[in-house]
């Protein structure tokens, strides 16, 4: 009996990520929820198809070919979200980009800083990269410069340094170092290996010093640099390929 020829085509949760639709992991969802068709069939979880002959359609739109791979470093100034749209009319870090980035790139931001943050963001079209770099596996600790007010003292930063606990679960170790102080506030470098929702101000609060001021200054091995505020720049190569090697 002959062997069963291998399946054709990639999975379809790949393509649609691929396709800067979305990430792997709401691809599935998509699936999941019966949205995605090949060749007019309901596609299920697991399915392939090849978009050389296949016509592949989500929500009955087409999907789109693969754009061109964009990864990009943002220094997002305070007062502007990490969305691609607000309804509210607030402005987003899309409106930071020139319009034929905006439009039809699929660019969307790689984690988040909260909006009144500021600092480095990166921005991909590339759903499966997205994934990647936001998984914990690859470790990537970020650096930040964070204000708060008044003057902690040793025993309240040790408490910052083992890892504060939310929520009722365990936080990890913080690399922490004070730079500088002044009558009315501390300026500290926090080295982090998780980005749990608004964790720097929640814990600074927790600790009797509110945050004045953060900023995120490295992600992993890329640094902000001298990249003014509101602008962007792509990423080469190597530091492409920095972000995406497993330590």
């Amino acid at each position: 009996m002959a062997p069963e020829p291998p399946p054709q085509g990639h999975r379809l949760q790949k393509l649609l990520a691929a396709a800067g639709l979305c990430s792997r992991r709401s691809a599935e969802t998509l699936l999941r929820q019966g949205l995605v068709q090949v060749n007019g069939n309901v596609a299920q979880l697991g399915d392939r198809a090849d978009p050389a002959r296949d016509r592949i359609t989500v929500r009955g739109v087409p999907l789109a070919a693969a754009p061109e791979p964009l990864l990009l470093l943002l220094n997002k100034p305070a007062g502007v979200l990490c969305s691609c749209h607000d309804p509210e009319g607030r402005p987003t870090v899309l409106d930071l980009l020139p319009a034929e980035l905006r439009a039809g790139s699929g660019l969307h931001p790689v984690g988040r800083l909260d909006a009144e943050s500021r600092g480095a963001l990166l921005l991909s079209n590339q759903g499966e990269l997205t994934l990647r770099l936001t998984h914990p596996r690859y470790g990537h600790r970020k650096t930040y410069r964070v204000w708060v007010l008044g003057r902690p003292d040793a025993a309240t930063l040790n408490r910052w340094a083992a890892g504060v606990p939310l929520d009722g679960q365990a936080s990890q170790p913080v690399g922490l170092q004070v730079l500088r102080r002044t009558p009315e506030a501390t300026e500290l470098e926090l080295q982090m290996g998780e980005g749990r929702n608004r964790q720097i101000r929640r814990t600074a609060a927790l600790l009797g010093h509110p945050v004045r001021d953060l900023q995120r200054r490295a992600i992993g091995p890329l640094q902000l640099g001298d990249l003014p505020e509101g602008r962007w720049r792509r990423l080469d190569r190597q530091e492409w390929q920095a972000l995406t090697t497993q330590p």
